[in-house]
Parts: structure tokens; C-alpha cells; sequence
């Protein structure tokens, strides 16, 4: 019997409440799991068939566990995440701080297992975008290299957590109804029957933060820090999962049966060589699911490509869930 101790800190939140539904799905071997958020509810999130209370986070409440998730805010995870660690606590972080550190590495097990090492006890859970474009072009990258990638991104309103669910909720309500629309709080302008071209701010060079994130990560969980990547990244009006429209340029000329081979047999994605796949169609699944792949001109350097996934599950819950599999199966836990 297990003796793992887990604990998840934000709960309550939307990718705490999945990362709960996928520990129990993978039937993951845990002795307890304690449920944090920064003030203590009763009988508040589901696992296992009961309810667990959630716990205000302390620094001591925290001190018992073997694993920690991190699934809320950043502040959280900055407080306690290097003492926990330190301790030699492994902490599974959803949040940014430690994704672009030189010294702990950005882990999508389907790409880049064998980076992690005993010593690495902080785990960051990437950019939901930038995982499911990574798993995305890992395949291409496996054939025949990458020498530029352009990608414009249709993300849900999930992203931005279950304040973003909310209110993209009560705003199509709304509409629909005809009562007024309440002003955008979470997003830069009003979402329902809309699209809203900016996740994060500005920089001086007009690229948004999530522009910036999507390009460096999936630079950092590929491998190739050179990787020339521009991004557009839109909020639309889905729920949980993301959608890309990508164009990439290779380093060597390849063929799409090739390509299709390679796609076919890739951990991780689900290839559809006809039709479409749609963001709703793979709401609540762990798959990337890649469609619409052609060859951009005659050379055999260029092809476009769709992919979509829930950013929930494999975009944030999923993958840290996978990370906490790994460790186990190097035996670096237990």
C-alpha cells in the first residue's frame, strides 16, 4: 500500500478540481491527499467519493507532504514553494515563476522525460499553450528539424481560470436573455460573441506576455533555443480547450506521408488525417488532437497544420499528474 502524502494548493479553482478528477481517473497510488486554498472550507472539493475540507495554507500544514501541486496563484507558490523544496519536498508548480530557471527544466513527459533528475524537487507545469504546440511539433521536429514556427492561437476562456469561466458564462446569458451586459473585469473586452486579441499586457514592442511565454517555453521544452517563433495569441468564446493554426518551417525537406507516419505514432496526440477536430469536440480528454495537415508550396520545408486540446487536463492538470507519475516510475518517491 502506498504511503504517499499528497497535497494540492488551490483546490478549489479550476485546475485544482481537475487535477483531483485525473489523480482518481489514473488511479494514482495515494495514501492521503489534503486539500489547501488560502482560507479553510468545510466539505469543500471532491476525491474519491468524498468530501475533503480545504485547509488554509501554512508553511507547517504543508511540511508532512511528499508531493505538493500547486494550482493557485503565484503568491502561494512563491511563498513556500523553495523552503518546501529545500526540505526536499517535490512541489508540482501550474504557475510561471520557475519555468524559464536555467536549472529546472520544463517537463512534458511525452517530449522530455529524461531531462528530470532526483535533484529537482521544483516541477513546473508549462504554458498550456505552449504544451499543447510543443506536443504538436515534436513530431515534425523528430523528422526533419524546425527552423521557424508561426502560430496563431484560440484560447479558452478557462485560461484565465473560473473568474474567466464565469464571465464569459454570465455574459452570454445575458444575450441571449437581452439584459444588460455586465463590463469585462477578466478579459480586455467583452468575450461572449466576440474574439480579444490580447492575454497579458503589452511590451514596448506591442507582444503580449502570453506571446512571449508561448515563444520561450515551447523553445525550452523542444530544445531548440534558436527556434524562431512568432505568436499571436486570441481569447474566444470556448470553454477549456485551446485551438492552434500553425505554419512551421522545416530544417531538412520531408513529405507528408512522412509526416502523417510520424504523427500517427506519437505519444500523446491523436491525428485526424480527414475532416476537422473542434475545441468542443475534446473538452474533458488528454490528447492533443492534430488535423488539417498540408504542405505550404513544393520545396517540402513548409506545412500548416490545426491542433486543439483541453488546456484543463493535458494544457495544466494532466501534465503535472504525468509528472507525479514519473517520479514515481524512476523511484524518486516511495
Amino acid at each position: 500500500m502506498s504511503a504517499l502524502r499528497v497535497g494540492i494548493v488551490g483546490a478549489t479553482g479550476a485546475v485544482g478540481e481537475t487535477l483531483l478528477r485525473v489523480l482518481e481517473e489514473r488511479h494514482v497510488p495515494l495514501a492521503h491527499v489534503a486539500a489547501f486554498g488560502s482560507r479553510g472550507r468545510s466539505a469543500a472539493v471532491r476525491y474519491g467519493g468524498e468530501l475533503l475540507d480545504v485547509h488554509a495554507t501554512t508553511g507547517e500544514a504543508l511540511a508532512d507532504r511528499d508531493v505538493v501541486f500547486f494550482a493557485g496563484g503565484e503568491s502561494l507558490g512563491e511563498a513556500f514553494i523553495a523552503e518546501l523544496a529545500a526540505r526536499g519536498i517535490y512541489c508540482i508548480d501550474n504557475n510561471a515563476t520557475f519555468r524559464l530557471h536555467d536549472d529546472i527544466p520544463l517537463i512534458v513527459p511525452e517530449i522530455n522525460a529524461a531531462t528530470l533528475e532526483r535533484r529537482h524537487h521544483i516541477l513546473p507545469v508549462g504554458n498550456c499553450t505552449a504544451i499543447l504546440l510543443a506536443l504538436a511539433l515534436a513530431p515534425i521536429r523528430d523528422v526533419a528539424g524546425l527552423r521557424e514556427v508561426v502560430v496563431s492561437t484560440y484560447q479558452a476562456a478557462s485560461g484565465a481560470g473560473r473568474a474567466g469561466l464565469d464571465e464569459l458564462d454570465n455574459a452570454q446569458r445575458a444575450l441571449a436573455l437581452g439584459e444588460p451586459e455586465d463590463p469585462a473585469r477578466v478579459f480586455p473586452a467583452p468575450l461572449a460573441r466576440n474574439v480579444v486579441p490580447q492575454i497579458g499586457s503589452f511590451d514596448a514592442d506591442g507582444w503580449s506576455g502570453e506571446e512571449r511565454k508561448v515563444a520561450a517555453e515551447m523553445q525550452k521544452m523542444l530544445g531548440l533555443p534558436a527556434l524562431h517563433v512568432s505568436a499571436t495569441c486570441v481569447r474566444v468564446p470556448v470553454r477549456t480547450a485551446h485551438a492552434e493554426s500553425i505554419v512551421v518551417r522545416t530544417e531538412r525537406p520531408t513529405d507528408l506521408p512522412t509526416l502523417r507516419a510520424a504523427f500517427e505514432r506519437a505519444p500523446g496526440i491523436r491525428f485526424h488525417p480527414e475532416g476537422i477536430v473542434t475545441p468542443r469536440e475534446v473538452e474533458g480528454r488528454d490528447e492533443v488532437h492534430v488535423a488539417r495537415l498540408r504542405a505550404d508550396g513544393a520545396e517540402g520545408t513548409r506545412f500548416a497544420l490545426w491542433c486543439t486540446g483541453d488546456q484543463l487536463r493535458k494544457g495544466a492538470a494532466t501534465n503535472a499528474v504525468q509528472l507525479l507519475e514519473l517520479l514515481l516510475a524512476r523511484g524518486f518517491l516511495g
